[in-house]
């Protein structure tokens, strides 16, 4: 089915003028709001984001004292959202824009891309919403509408399907409203052409739709199946000494690198959970523990595994703790524990202890 542009163009800009939903990004664009947004955003629903953004311009309002702030207390605000390397690159971003370019923000696409943690989407997405720049902003939602559209039959995983998409977009994307095309086509993936059960009823690119004039919306995009999540058993150790408990920074280099746990690791083939937390507690903090009894169990699901930690209640028994996989120690009171920013599962064993 060949695409009028230009009928295509209209109809999704008068859309997305009638059904946009408000966004504090979005009534005021400023480029450093949209930046933070934008990453905020990726992988995480609008719903989610919205209170995050909120509190984090108010700690952080400029990116000027995002890049002075301290790499803990960027985490401790992101703490729930997930994808923590989102954080850390945004962190490490504000100091280059600080140091190298004398606190000025990029404009073009290809110059937000040399930051970190900014690829081809969020650099498209922030030139075109900030600056009004003709570039393509291309995510999972526009590459459910336009396969839709154009009837891609193909693995919508494959970078080639993704390019082709792009090209699309770039033919199609209003010059004057380059901005408000790229969030229209995500805002109709978002709100009405949907995984499962589009709504096509009121969708105004129905009528030249492919898959629906088709009927295969249920069957586009279409992604091969997933590989079965795999499992894993986790040991974490609340070592009390008094009126302290023992946590861990992990490594920047590690994930959820730069959060504290509860010391602990993964299960090893032909030992019991309670011989994994004693192993792990020696080869990462260099003490000898005594188990004491079982808190309980924590199921957590990660993008690509699923996990249980096993909490136990722990006595030290020999050493002096210390950094040795790890990148800090610290003997905390349990009251202060809500001062560091932890991982979802590691939250619940504060909430446990608290």
């Amino acid at each position: 089915m060949a695409l009028d542009s230009g009928n295509v163009r209209r109809a999704l800009l008068r859309w997305f003028d009638r059904h946009r939903r408000p966004m504090p990004w979005r009534d005021d664009p400023q480029p450093y709001q949209v930046w933070i947004s934008e990453v905020m955003l990726q992988q995480t629903q609008v719903s989610t984001v919205m209170p995050y953004f909120e509190r984090f311009i108010a700690r952080f309002p400029t990116v000027a004292d995002l890049a002075a702030a301290d790499l803990q207390a960027v985490l401790e605000i992101w703490q729930g959202l997930g994808y923590y390397t989102r954080a850390r690159n945004l962190h490490q971003a504000a100091r280059v824009v600080m140091d190298e370019r004398g606190g000025a923000l990029p404009r073009p696409a290809s110059e937000w891309q040399t930051l970190p943690g900014i690829g081809p989407y969020a650099g498209g997405a922030i030139a075109s919403i900030a600056f009004g720049e003709v570039v393509p902003a291309v995510d999972g939602n526009v590459v459910r509408v336009f396969t839709r559209l154009l009837g891609i039959r193909k693995d919508s995983t494959k970078p080639a399907v993704r390019r082709d998409i792009t090209r699309e977009v770039t033919k199609m994307i209003a010059p004057r409203r380059a901005g408000d095309f790229n969030q229209a086509v995500m805002e109709l993936g978002a709100l009405v052409c949907k995984p499962r059960n589009p709504d096509c009823r009121h969708c105004p690119l129905s009528r030249c739709c492919t898959a629906h004039a088709k009927e295969l919306t249920s069957r586009i995009p279409y992604r091969p199946p997933r590989k079965p999540i795999p499992h894993i058993d986790v040991a974490a150790c609340v070592i009390r000494r008094g009126d302290r408990v023992l946590i861990a920074r992990r490594r920047p280099d590690q994930m959820l690198g730069g959060l504290w746990e509860f010391p602990g690791g993964k299960q090893e083939p032909n030992e019991t959970i309670e011989e994994t937390a004693v192993r792990e507690i020696d080869e990462e903090i260099g003490i000898e523990i005594r188990v004491r009894g079982k808190l309980g169990a924590i199921p957590h699901a990660f993008s690509h595994f699923k996990m249980t930690l096993h909490v136990f209640d722990c006595a030290p028994v020999r050493g002096r703790a210390r950094a040795v996989t790890v990148d800090a120690v610290k003997w905390v009171t349990i009251p202060d524990l809500h001062a560091y920013p932890f991982p979802a599962a590691d939250r619940k064993i504060v909430a446990w202890l608290t």
